[in-house]
């Protein structure tokens, strides 16, 4: 029995060690994340809506061609790859890696809020200004946008939709956490494939790529107005976060008590 408990001992301690690994590296990121000035939170969340505009519209011209919401989710994707290759932020992918650092005591609850609104706001204003570039120099775009934004605004807030943000939310935070489980760049492109493809292949609720369908609709006159997604967004965006906090980001840390509790007391003594 004892060298059956040293063999595993054995087994699990590369394993443990790679956890801890991953936590540091977690840490570590959230930190220098939350530490951001407001320029640098802004310009970041900024570029974010840029390159995932981009992949809005690889999505819409797929779709426009083919009308299958798999392939046009594979089409996304390059948004997704643009987000990861340049450092550039998404408000979804906000919650892993910053709320471990706040409860490691790396950071503190204002400097989450800041990251998260101010990532939040300038997401959709980069995301805003590209789709009114792409409806005006692609009309056809707009045209496509107008049709897939219904399946949003018109959705009611039911079951169903407040299943589709939920998966949305723990969706993309398991995305980040393949990630940041990944040693190379190769292994983390696929992982940012995968997540693009469950989210806008799967027409899942996501606040921020699905707000940005629905501004390509308003650019090119879709029958609805911003009180229409407004109406869409703010339960979207609250069960986006629930779904990614309450799934992969809570297990995580109940997964690193130990590790978290070790920061902490790392913390105290500086």
């Amino acid at each position: 029995m004892d060298e059956k408990r040293a063999e595993l001992g054995e087994t699990d301690a590369p394993a443990e060690d790679e956890v801890a690994t991953a936590f540091d590296r977690i840490v570590d990121e959230g930190a220098q994340r939350l530490h951001r000035s407001w320029r640098e939170v802004l310009t970041t969340g900024l570029a974010g809506g840029l390159e995932v505009a981009m992949g809005v519209l690889a999505l819409l011209a797929v779709y426009a061609e083919t009308g299958s919401h798999l392939l046009a989710g594979l089409a996304f994707s390059i948004g997704f790859v643009a987000l990861l290759l340049a450092r550039s932020e998404l408000f979804t992918e906000g919650f892993l890696v910053p709320v471990t650092a706040v409860v490691a005591g790396r950071a503190g609850v204002p400097q989450l809020a800041k990251l998260w609104g101010g990532t939040l706001v300038a997401n959709l204003l980069g995301g805003w200004l590209v789709m009114w570039v792409v409806v005006h120099a692609l009309p056809e775009i707009g045209t496509t946008a107008v049709e897939s934004s219904a399946t949003f605004v018109e959705a009611p807030l039911d079951l169903q939709s407040v299943c589709l943000a939920f998966l949305a939310g723990s969706a993309i935070t398991l995305m980040t956490r393949m990630q940041h489980g990944a040693d190379t760049e190769g292994a983390k492109i696929v992982a940012a494939v995968a997540g693009a493809f469950v989210l806008a292949g799967l027409v899942l609720f996501h606040s921020i790529l699905d707000s940005l369908i629905i501004f390509g609709a308003l650019h090119a006159g879709a029958p609805f107005g911003y009180g229409d997604w407004l109406a869409w967004f703010w339960y979207v965006t609250l069960l986006n976060m629930a779904g990614g906090l309450l799934v992969v980001t809570l297990l995580r840390l109940v997964r690193s008590k130990e590790l978290i509790e070790r920061e902490r007391a790392e913390v105290a003594d500086r």
